[in-house]
């Protein structure tokens, strides 16, 4: 049995395991561009951190008077993005010393992300992250995304752990809401920094206000140790 008793680990994706956010805004860019919006910035995309690609999508027709469909425009934005994915994802290495870790130890491990089935296959392939990180669980399967709790329910039914035993990792706010509805503690690492005192991450259990500058392996894994519950 692990030192860390029941608990199981749920792994948001883009911004906490992996840095694809600049892969999101380059496939953003490059298909609002196509649909006749320039200069689509990076702060502009920034608002869309931690939100489903559907939701977004669903956004851009109404702020930039898109006449293509959600379906249309979902298609083109995630061929773009896949394109990138399957070759430049980087995963951040404490985040990979993490994830080895807990496999050591055989914590039970799942990916609950607002990506596609297919974005998030394409970077796990991508990056190796796949030999551990078997049960994975997009927005696209349950009924809402972030900061609903839906797509971290789900991971935990199908990991049969009890979702008081779940620990998700998270950088944007609302996927720490969507933790805490969840009934679940969180590990925030915020993407964007100018959001780390974001009311949302204040109900997280462990918060790094220096997102994944401040995230150790060790560090986390000793936390989830102080905070077990005993089996």
């Amino acid at each position: 049995m692990s030192t860390l008793g029941t608990l199981s680990v749920i792994f948001d994706l883009d911004g906490t395991l992996v840095d694809s956010e600049p892969n999101y805004y380059e496939a953003g860019r490059r298909t609002l561009a196509e649909y006749g919006v320039p200069d689509f910035s990076w702060a502009e995309h920034e608002r869309y951190v931690g939100i489903s690609t559907r939701e977004t999508i669903t956004d851009w027709r109404e702020r930039y008077g898109l006449r293509a469909g959600v379906e249309e425009l979902l298609a083109v934005k995630n061929r773009r993005y896949l394109e990138l994915a399957r070759t430049s994802t980087r995963v951040y290495p404490e985040m990979r010393a993490f994830v080895e870790l807990l496999a050591d130890e055989g914590v039970p491990m799942a990916v609950a992300s607002g990506s596609s089935p297919e974005a998030i296959g394409a970077v796990l392939a991508g990056t190796g992250l796949d030999a551990y990180l078997r049960t994975v669980v997009s927005a696209d399967e349950v009924a809402h995304g972030k900061p609903a709790p839906d797509v971290f329910l789900e991971a935990a039914r199908r990991l049969g752990a009890d979702p008081g035993d779940c620990v998700v990792l998270e950088d944007a706010a609302p996927g720490a809401l969507a933790a805490h509805a969840a009934g679940m503690r969180c590990i925030a690492i915020p993407y964007v920094a100018a959001q780390a005192d974001a009311a949302e991450f204040a109900t997280a259990g462990l918060l790094l206000r220096g997102g994944q500058r401040e995230f150790t392996a060790r560090a986390a894994y000793a936390w989830l140790t102080r905070t077990a519950r005993p089996a």
